[in-house]
Formats: C-alpha cells, sequence, structure tokens
C-alpha cells in the first residue's frame, strides 16, 4: 500500500539524477543546468489502475515491478488531490453495483489544476443503456459528494460518453493564462507544476529569435500556444487526429491568429518539406512563403528518424525536449557538429525515479 512518499529525500535524489544527467553529457561542452523541481506531492494530473475483485470487495491495484506481485492502493500521494478525492469516493459505489462492476478491469484518471476530472470506466464485456443508466447515478452520487467528473465508459470498439470527453486545463505563463484542451486517452504532459515550468523555460529562452518557428511533435498545441507570442509564424505538426482537434480548439481560445497546426507525422513533414512528397493535409499552408529559422522537437523515447536529425541541423536554433537523455546523446552527436549548446535545463516531471526531462536550445555555429 503506497501511503507515504520519501519527500525527506527529495533533494537528494533530484541531484542524483542532476549529476547522473552531467555525467552522461560530459563529452559535450554543456553550459549551466538550469534546474527544475516538481512539487513533491499531487503532482501527477493523470494515472490508471487495474481493478481486482475479491467476492464482494474491489480495489485499485499496482502491480510491483519485480516480483509483479499486486499493491493496494487506497491513497496514491503523487496524483492530484482530486484524484485522491474520486479514487476513495468512487471504491464504495461500484462495489455494491453489480452493473458498473461487472468485468471491470480498470480506471483511468485525467485531472487538472483547473480542477475538473475524467473518469474512465474500462471493460471486458460490451456496455449496453442499463450501464449508461446506472453510470449516469454513478455521476451524480460523485457529484453529492462534491465531485463533477465526466464518466466515459471504454470496451472493445466502444466509448460511451456520458457528456464529453475533454477537460480544460488553465496555466499561467509568461504572466499571461492560456487554455489548454485535453482529450481522453490522449497524451497530455502528466505533470502540470513542471509543465508550466516547461512552458515558462522555453518562451524566456526564444525571446529576440527572428523569423518564424516550426514545431513537430506538438501534441495539443502545448508548446506551440505558448510560443507563438515570440515568433513572426509558426506551424505545428501532429499525427494524431484527437491532439490536432484539440490544438485547434487551443488557437481559437487563446485568440491566437499566426499558429498553423497539420496533421502529419515528422517524416511526412519533412518529406514535405524538401519536396519529395506533396499532402493534402497541408492544403492552406504554403511552406515556400515560410522562413523557418527555428525548429522545436519534443520526440517520443525514440529520438529523431534520420531524415528529420539532418533536416533540423540545417536550422539556426534547435530547441530539443526530451523524455529520453540516451536517445538525446545519440542526436546531439550529429547536431553538436553543425551547432553549439546555448541554454540547458532539466525538468523532474517524474520525482522518485530514474527519469529526467531535458530541455536544450542548440544554436548554430558561425
Amino acid at each position: 500500500m503506497i501511503t507515504k512518499l520519501p519527500e525527506h529525500n527529495y533533494q537528494f535524489l533530484l541531484n542524483q539524477k542532476v549529476a547522473q544527467t552531467q555525467e552522461l553529457f560530459s563529452e559535450f561542452n554543456l553550459p549551466s543546468l538550469a534546474v527544475y523541481p516538481s512539487p513533491t506531492r499531487h503532482y501527477r494530473m493523470r494515472v490508471e489502475f487495474r481493478i481486482w475483485h475479491n467476492k464482494d470487495e474491489l480495489y485499485h491495484i499496482m502491480s510491483e515491478p519485480k516480483t509483479h506481485k499486486r499493491i493496494e492502493i487506497t491513497t496514491f500521494p503523487i496524483a492530484s488531490k482530486r484524484i485522491n478525492q474520486a479514487m476513495s469516493a468512487i471504491v464504495p459505489l461500484l462495489k455494491w453495483n453489480d452493473i458498473l462492476r461487472h468485468k471491470l478491469f480498470q480506471i483511468d484518471y485525467l485531472s487538472t489544476l483547473s480542477e475538473q476530472l475524467i473518469i474512465s470506466l474500462l471493460y471486458h464485456r460490451k456496455l449496453d443503456d442499463e450501464w449508461i443508466m446506472q453510470a449516469k447515478q454513478l455521476k451524480s452520487s460523485l457529484a453529492e459528494q462534491g465531485i463533477h467528473a465526466h464518466i466515459i465508459g471504454r470496451a472493445s470498439n466502444q466509448k460511451i460518453c456520458l457528456d464529453q470527453d475533454y477537460i480544460d486545463e488553465q496555466l499561467c505563463v509568461a504572466g499571461k493564462q492560456y487554455i489548454y484542451r485535453q482529450v481522453e486517452n490522449s497524451f497530455t504532459q502528466p505533470n502540470a507544476a513542471i509543465n508550466i515550468d516547461m512552458l515558462n523555460w522555453a518562451v524566456n529562452v526564444t525571446k529576440g529569435l527572428s523569423g518564424d518557428l516550426l514545431e513537430l511533435y506538438c501534441g495539443n498545441g502545448n508548446f506551440s500556444v505558448a510560443l507563438a507570442q515570440n515568433f513572426k509564424h509558426v506551424v505545428a505538426t501532429e499525427v494524431a487526429k484527437a491532439s490536432v482537434k484539440a490544438a485547434q480548439y487551443n488557437i481559437i481560445a487563446n485568440n491566437i491568429d499566426n499558429l498553423k497546426i497539420a496533421r502529419l507525422s515528422a517524416e511526412e513533414f519533412t518529406q514535405a518539406m524538401n519536396g519529395i512528397k506533396a499532402f493534402k493535409r497541408l492544403e492552406g499552408i504554403n511552406l515556400s512563403t515560410y522562413q523557418f529559422k527555428t525548429i522545436l522537437v519534443d520526440p517520443p523515447r525514440s529520438g529523431l528518424d534520420e531524415q528529420t536529425l539532418m533536416m533540423a541541423a540545417n536550422y539556426d536554433t534547435v530547441i530539443y525536449i526530451s523524455c529520453n537523455p540516451l536517445t538525446l546523446k545519440e542526436n546531439l552527436s550529429v547536431l553538436a557538429k553543425t551547432h553549439i549548446i546555448s541554454h540547458v535545463a532539466v525538468f523532474d516531471q517524474f520525482p522518485y525515479t530514474n527519469h529526467l526531462e531535458i530541455g536544450m536550445v542548440l544554436s548554430k555555429k558561425h
């Protein structure tokens, strides 16, 4: 049972990770690292739990990584207060409801700093009208306890939303309030406080840059929405339809008029930029009219593919947000031939783990 965190040891653990990062990149001439610590509890905005049934009882569980032993979770201090509140309230409501608990195997929670919440119930069976009726009652019962949540039911090839499948986060970045639509079952930054730090850092290090910005892997427009203020024009790409739709909403909600989103993968956009292939999904975006001098990449753990890496090397400024230091190091061995590292920051996205998010700004050598 997870009830306590080693908060007293947090700074020591963070210092260890920072030292390991410095050692990993010791062959490069790194400037001093800006270090962004996380809140020590209630920092995670989304989490998923398996559900274990034991006769009349019902539990949130996680598996111990090494032994795979099931661990009952009654409180989860790394998750937001809203998620913890919902976890405590929902178990008694589900365990005596045969319709809602039947073949329920997982519950996902997505919350925001703005106190919005989605609860997704995942099943190994088809959901019907009776499930909908009971799910509406669940929503009402939670609301009576002050927990206002959007309820979603998922099964194989089935998704039922009682009202909506998104929530709107509000983040203050560089003194300005931004709205970010977050769609259920789509990628969002898990640590909202660190996300604010990442956005503030990105805004600060790009002040004064000229030309236009290209962003690859933009998700719901997390970076491009905040960075639009520093560039004449911004074009951002993302392949996931739900994320593109959310990004389009975020552009309108934040009154941004110099940002366009294209539903393309990084590889496809590279082909378009190099004139190898034309895409209908770029309709309305004439790439020849842009003066891209800065590129921002926030790739998956596998890092940048070879073609995209070669394209990035042509830009005056490369902003690289990495969730995997090993692939960043591989990509850096190529980029360091043409660029110098002008800024480095580490963000403790996942406290009490070995993981550190890294942000780098690389400037073209003259």
